[in-house]
């Protein structure tokens, strides 16, 4: 039975996270396109499409595969202090809540995106939240990262804490990602 209390807007975003890592694994036989699977993943996790970030190893760097706007936005050293560089050079997942009081690159964080009306809002917005977590081969080879991210003004306007939770399905996520063509080196985008 289902609870009947406050259901806000993290109630209703958590209805389809139930069935949403198997709706994603069941895209694998479609070949699908980054936008198509981002979208996916923002709807899984309870997020805006401008929220979500993947990025693809090449040529020992990090590369932008979403959002497109950031394809060509250059790419990012696996020795750098990037977030989505620590992450796959040490292939440890990462969640923060309070990641505004972490020193990081906000370059990317200032590209205007083509979000979507719903996402107009909130697309320059700082990211105040962020989980992290390497997509690896089943062969154990880092193929890239997979971000996910809550922007606002400030913690308390961007949304509801990850929680552990949230980064287990992440991480089923990145999983079924490290089997789709777009994450294979070298793969068109």
């Amino acid at each position: 039975m289902s609870s009947t209390g406050d259901q806000g807007s993290a109630a209703k975003a958590a209805k389809p996270v139930k069935a949403g890592v198997s709706e994603l694994e069941s895209m694998l036989s479609e070949s699908p396109s980054s936008d198509r699977v981002c979208l996916k993943l923002a709807q899984i996790l309870g997020v805006r499409r401008s929220e979500v970030a993947l990025l693809r190893l090449d040529k020992g760097s990090l590369r932008f595969v979403f959002p497109p706007e950031l394809r060509s936005a250059g790419v990012l050293p696996l020795t750098g202090t990037a977030v989505a560089a620590r992450t796959a050079a040490t292939r440890t997942p990462l969640l923060s809540n309070t990641f505004m009081r972490v020193k990081h690159v906000s370059l990317f964080e200032a590209v205007k995106l083509g979000a979507e009306q719903e996402d107009r809002s909130q697309e320059q917005m700082p990211i105040q939240k962020i989980m992290s977590v390497p997509v690896v081969s089943s062969g154990g080879n880092v193929m890239g990262v997979v971000q996910v991210s809550r922007k606002g003004l400030d913690a308390s306007l961007a949304g509801a804490d990850f929680t552990n939770d949230d980064l287990k399905r992440l991480e089923q996520a990145a999983e079924i990602l490290s089997r789709m063509p777009l994450m294979q080196e070298g793969a068109e985008i």
